[in-house]
C-alpha cells in the first residue's frame, strides 16, 4: 500500500468503542428487570434483553451468551448495526430520561468476549433430520442457516462472493461493522456444522449450479436469501455520466480496499472532490461518512424532510457531526457532464427554485431490488410486478414452487439487518415443518 493512502486507514477504526469489563458490568447493573420488559417488546426477535444483561452483571459470561444464543445467530453484528433507538434502548422505560441501558452495547460486549476467549461449545444434534441448501451468505441466509443447523438439519449455504457474509461483509463500511467481526460471526455458525460453497453464484452460467441442479443433488428444501442486489438508477438526463456510481460499488470497493484487496486508485474519489449522495436511507449515510473519511466534501440530497429520512437517526446525527452538509426536499432535474464526459454538476430543484450546483461526483442510494437470475434460470416460482418474490404462510416463507423458500429483503423490500432475520427465523420454521412432513410421508410409502 502506498504512502498516498495510508493515513485514511484510522478514519476506518471501529467508532463504536467497546466496554471494558468493568464499564459492561457497571452498565448491566443499571437495568431494573422490569416485570413487564419493554425492550424485549421492541427487539423484532424477541431477545431475551433482561435475563442475558442479568447474567452479564454477575459476570456470567457463558450464560448471557447462552441466552442470546436461544434467539439470534449474529450477536456481535446486532449489537453494532441495530437500530436501537427504534428498538429495545428506544423502549427502556430509563429511556423517558434520556439514558436507556446500552442494550446494543452490551449485546456486542458478550459475543465479542465469547468469541475472543473462545467460550461457547454448543451441542449440536446429529445432522440426520434432511438436507438444505441456502442461497446467499447475508443476514437472512446465515440466520436460516444457524436455526436449522441447531435442529439437525444438514445445511449447505452458496455465496457467489470469494466470501461469505453478503451485505455484512461487502456493503457495511468497517468503522460501523469491523470485517473481523463478521468472520467471527461466521466461524460461530460453521462451528455449527454449516458448510460453505464460495464463488458459486447460483443461477449463473459460470456455476452451472440452478435450484433444480441442487434438487437433483439431494437437497430437501432450498432457502433463496439473495437480497436486492441490483441497485435503483435514476432517470434522468444525464445519468450515465462517468463519476456518477452506485453507493453499493463504491461501499464495496472501499471495503476492499480498507482490507488491503484493493489498491487506492481503484476506489472512485479523491481527497477534495465535491461528493453528491443522492438518498436518505442507511445505505445513503454510510456512503455519505465514507466520503468524508477519505476526504471528499459530501452534500446528502433528499427529496423529502429530514424527519422522513428512512436512515437511522444515530447515522445522520453522526453524518452531521462529521461534517456532511444535507439539502432537503431537493429532486436531482439533470446532470450535467464537461467535454470528457464526466459528471460536473446537478441541476436540481429546491424549495426556493432551480439551481445548479458544481459536483466532481456524484453516488446514487435510492433503493435496490432483486436480481432475476435464479427465478430466470427455475420453472415456478412467482414474483411481483416489481421482481420481489412472492411467498405463503403455510409453510411459512414458501414460493409457489414446492420445496423453495425465501426470506428477507428478496421478498420483504430492503430493510434492516434484524428485520431481515426476524423474517428468516419465521421461514425456518416453514422449512423444519416441510422437510419433516415429506420425509413422513416417504417413510408411509407416499
Amino acid at each position: 500500500m502506498n504512502e498516498e493512502n495510508t493515513h485514511h486507514l484510522p478514519y476506518f477504526d471501529e467508532v463504536n468503542k467497546m466496554y471494558t469489563m468493568r464499564e459492561a458490568i457497571e452498565e448491566a447493573k443499571r437495568c431494573l428487570h422490569c416485570k413487564v420488559p419493554q425492550c424485549k417488546k421492541g427487539c423484532p426477535i424477541e431477545n431475551n434483553i433482561p435475563d442475558f444483561i442479568h447474567e452479564l452483571s454477575k459476570g456470567n459470561m457463558g450464560e448471557a451468551m447462552a441466552i442470546l444464543h436461544e434467539k439470534t445467530n449474529l450477536p456481535a453484528i446486532c449489537g453494532r448495526v441495530c437500530p436501537h433507538e427504534k428498538q429495545c434502548e428506544g423502549h427502556c422505560v430509563l429511556g423517558r430520561r434520556d439514558n436507556p441501558v446500552r442494550v446494543g452495547k452490551l449485546e456486542s460486549f458478550v459475543a465479542q468476549f465469547d468469541a475472543e476467549m473462545n467460550l461457547t461449545h454448543e451441542r449440536i444434534p446429529e445432522k440426520t433430520r434432511g438436507k438444505v441448501a441456502v442461497i446467499g451468505s447475508g443476514p437472512a441466509g446465515l440466520t436460516v442457516a444457524g436455526d436449522l443447523a441447531r435442529q439437525g438439519f444438514n445445511v449447505t449455504i452458496f455465496e457467489g462472493q470469494p466470501e461469505p457474509g453478503g451485505v455484512l461483509m461487502y456493503g457495511i463500511p468497517e468503522y460501523r461493522l469491523p470485517k473481523a467481526v463478521v468472520r467471527n460471526e461466521i466461524k460461530r455458525i460453521e462451528a455449527l456444522g454449516v458448510h460453505f460453497v464460495t464463488n458459486c453464484l447460483v443461477g449463473s452460467p459460470e456455476s452451472g449450479v440452478t435450484v433444480d441442479s441442487l434438487f437433483a443433488q439431494g437437497f430437501d428444501a432450498i432457502f433463496m436469501g439473495t437480497g436486492t442486489a441490483l441497485p435503483q438508477n435514476l432517470n434522468v438526463p444525464g445519468a450515465n455520466l462517468r463519476r456518477v456510481t452506485q453507493s453499493t460499488d463504491f461501499l464495496h470497493n472501499v471495503n476492499a480496499y480498507v482490507e488491503g484487496a484493493l489498491p487506492y486508485e481503484m476506489v472512485p474519489l479523491r481527497k477534495g472532490d465535491r461528493v453528491a449522495v443522492i438518498g436518505g436511507g442507511n445505505v445513503a449515510m454510510d456512503a455519505a461518512r465514507t466520503a468524508q473519511r477519505l476526504g471528499g466534501d459530501v452534500t446528502v440530497i433528499y427529496r423529502r424532510t429530514q424527519e422522513e429520512m428512512p436512515a437511522i437517526k444515530s447515522e445522520y446525527e453522526d453524518a452531521v457531526k462529521e461534517g456532511v452538509k444535507f439539502m432537503w426536499k431537493t429532486n436531482s432535474i439533470e446532470f450535467l457532464g464537461n467535454e470528457k464526459g464526466r459528471v460536473r454538476a446537478i441541476r436540481l430543484a429546491t424549495p426556493d427554485g432551480e439551481h445548479t450546483v458544481e459536483f466532481d461526483r456524484v453516488f446514487l442510494a435510492i433503493g435496490s431490488r432483486p436480481a432475476s437470475r435464479i427465478v430466470g434460470t427455475t420453472k415456478g416460482i412467482d414474483v411481483d410486478e416489481k421482481g420481489y418474490v412472492i411467498v405463503g404462510d403455510r409453510p411459512k416463507g414458501m414460493t409457489t414452487r414446492r420445496g423453495v423458500f425465501a426470506g428477507g429483503d428478496v421478498v420483504h423490500r430492503p430493510q434492516t439487518v434484524v428485520l431481515a432475520m426476524k423474517a428468516a427465523k419465521e421461514v425456518a420454521v416453514g422449512i423444519a415443518q416441510y422437510v419433516d412432513a415429506i420425509k413422513l410421508l416417504e417413510e408411509c410409502g407416499q
